[in-house]
Parts: structure tokens; sequence; C-alpha cells
């Protein structure tokens, strides 16, 4: 008779298990916790501190004003609103028609994500002097984060929920931050 090992539970795989021998769907408090706690459920209780850090980037070592800062929502959405714009003029003059929201849609993605790989920023990004950085190193964002960001940023959702410091979903998942570039 062979005795087999009992099989090996991956770490990526928690989330249905939330401790040892509890199913999902028991109440289990901090199951949830672990997965969503970084950000969503805001400072602890018993911190003592402040509930917010004294400005937008604190934490993450970017400075309080000038190159470098944190980008305000207003100067996101503007360039947000620039880089359609064009993706619309582009499609339009492809098509000739006003019929290209999927054709626009397509070239608004493309030119996130080659522009960020490339530069540092999309056309908008430029035209409102702001940039795309990487928080956990001094190097280029990359064809792959640029891709994962484009990606999220494609559902709109994930960019109108921001954590303290103002970095919405999409650059939290990247490990990015739309800052100030002059």
């Amino acid at each position: 008779m062979v005795v087999l090992p009992p099989p090996r539970r991956s770490p990526t795989l928690n989330w249905r298990l939330c401790g040892p021998g509890r199913r999902f769907g028991r109440a289990y408090p901090g199951c949830m916790a672990r997965i969503t706690g970084s950000w969503l459920s805001g400072p602890p209780a018993d911190s003592g501190g402040p509930a917010t850090s004294e400005f937008p980037g604190a934490q993450l070592g970017l400075p309080k004003t000038g190159a470098g800062s944190l980008a305000g929502m207003g100067r996101r959405i503007a360039a947000l609103f620039v880089d359609w714009l064009i993706a619309l003029g582009i499609a339009a003059l492809i098509t000739r028609s006003g019929s290209a929201s999927s054709l626009t849609l397509l070239i608004w993605f493309v030119i996130g994500v080659g522009a960020v790989t490339l530069f540092g920023f999309t056309p908008g990004q430029y035209f409102l002097r702001l940039r795309t950085v990487r928080i956990d190193a001094p190097a280029p964002v990359g064809f792959v984060r640029a891709l994962a960001r484009q990606v999220l940023l494609l559902f709109v959702v994930p960019a109108l929920f921001t954590d303290a410091d103002g970095r919405g979903m999409h650059d939290r998942a990247t490990g990015t931050a739309l800052v100030r570039s002059r």
C-alpha cells in the first residue's frame, strides 16, 4: 500500500482557505483584511497619529510641491481627456466617418502603452507637464507595467479609487505614480 503525502497548498490560493481548517464563506476576521487591508481600511485605530500623512506622496518619499510631486486629480483627468481627443482625431482621419469608437479605444490604448514605455508620458501628460514614474526604483516604467496600467485604465473604475496618497488602483497595482515633471 502506497501512502501519498498530503497535497501542497499554493500560497496564491490562500483566498480559498482563510486559516487552518476554515473554508471560504465562514466568518474569519482578517481573511480579507490581508488582501484589502493595505489601503482600503485606512490607518489603524490605535496608531495615535494623524489619519493621513502630511501631504500626498509623503509616504512614497516624493516632494510636497514642484517637480516630482504627485499630480492632482484635475490634471490627471485633463491629460486623459487630451489623450482621448488625440485618439479620436486619428481614428476620424483613418475612418473618415463619425463612428469610430472601437478604433478610438484601440488607438488610445496603443498610444498609452507605447508612449509610457518609450518616453514615460503620454501626449496629454506631456502637455500638462506630468510623467509616469516607478516608485520602487529609479528606472523606466517598461512595457509590462505600461501595458498592465493601460489595461486597468480601460475599466475606468480603478482610476477613480485612490489611496491616501492620491494614487489610483491602477498605479498601486503597477508600482507607478503620476507626478509633475516641471
